[in-house]
């Protein structure tokens, strides 16, 4: 005999059907947990729990100081396509837009050290920027070039693709790139800029990118909302037909 389900597992139910059914629409704000305490007749803890059963399974989100979302469908994120951000957004019938949060000389870390392989002390340049997808910011990525690479790189529009500027600005085209995928918990800017509790749960993806020549460009840090994508290598020959969302059953790359 089954055991009855709990209230917070009820709740969870009830909001998941209405979301599947498009009753709650992508986007859409939940009335407030007070609120719907009173309608299920329970107590704010245990609809926090359900909430964040349904935020785990990434169909609802939390925006600090505003309340609850309906997230909308993920998007297809194949980190080994060479495809600009603004370029593989279109590519997917949604919008994107691109907000540089601060640019600046730095020495290299011990963590970018040992990404990039370099010696201690070496220059760097750093590129701070937030993406968002139909408006929600979704992604901060720091970029970490390779200073003596890219002289005055200050003077250039660093808003827009990296890729295109490396290429059309300084003769770098894209190679190879090494990537490092780990779930980790936003702090400081990443939190703020996603706009995420301290400490709430993202996808760092870190990548080194190297020229055609086998040459060290620099190293972006991507903090991704972690109901926006979903991780989708294809290593076919270029040629091959691409990953259609109706091929892998989703609801509804590099990235510079």
């Amino acid at each position: 005999m089954s055991r009855p389900l709990s209230k917070s597992e009820q709740i969870r139910q009830t909001l998941h059907s209405y979301i599947d059914s498009g009753q709650l629409a992508a986007g859409q704000q939940l009335p407030a947990e007070r609120a719907l305490s009173e309608r299920f007749a329970t107590t704010r803890i245990t609809v926090k729990e359900a909430l964040s059963a349904l935020e785990a399974e990434g169909l609802i989100y939390r925006a600090e100081r505003r309340g609850w979302f309906v997230a909308p469908p993920r998007l297809i994120y194949d980190p080994a396509r060479h495809t600009h951000f603004h370029q593989w957004i279109a590519e997917q019938q949604r919008s994107a837009e691109t907000r540089l949060l601060g640019q600046g000389g730095e020495l290299a870390s011990s963590e970018l050290c040992r990404w990039m392989d370099i010696d201690p002390f070496t220059p760097l340049y750093q590129i701070r920027r937030q993406r968002l997808i139909d408006g929600r910011p979704v992604l901060h990525v720091s970029h970490h070039l390779l200073a003596s690479r890219f002289p005055w790189i200050e003077e250039q529009p660093l808003a827009g693709s990296l890729t295109e500027l490396y290429l059309n600005e300084y003769g770098i085209g894209q190679g190879g790139a090494r990537l490092e995928m780990t779930p980790v918990a936003a702090r400081g800017e990443v939190a703020s800029v996603l706009n995420l509790a301290q400490g709430s749960p993202v996808l760092r993806l870190v990548r080194v990118n190297y020229d055609e020549g086998g040459g060290l460009i620099d190293c972006d840090i991507e903090h991704w909302r972690h109901d926006a994508i979903r991780i989708c290598l294809d290593t076919r020959p270029q040629g091959l037909a691409p990953l259609q969302p109706s091929m892998l059953g989703i609801r509804s790359s590099k990235l510079w």
